[in-house]
């Protein structure tokens, strides 16, 4: 465990039983989202591919514009 999670856990430690509990599920929240998010990008290498695939084809067809020009 990191210097800086420790700090963060015993400053925790210190907050009411319900203010204890309510941090606990944010970070667990927080850590399913991650892990949740991790699976579907691991899950989406192909669909990734085509679709960087697709950009470049339609750049290089004069399809796109410049995100730089004046408006």
């Amino acid at each position: 465990m990191t210097d800086a999670l420790k700090k963060a856990f015993e400053a925790a430690s210190r907050l009411s039983e319900p203010a204890q509990d309510e941090l606990a599920a944010a970070i667990l929240a927080e850590i399913q989202a991650a892990e949740s998010f991790d699976a579907a990008i691991a899950g989406s290498g192909d669909a990734l591919e085509r679709l960087a695939d697709e950009a470049s084809a339609e750049h290089r067809s004069g399809k796109t514009e410049s995100l730089d020009k004046p408006a």
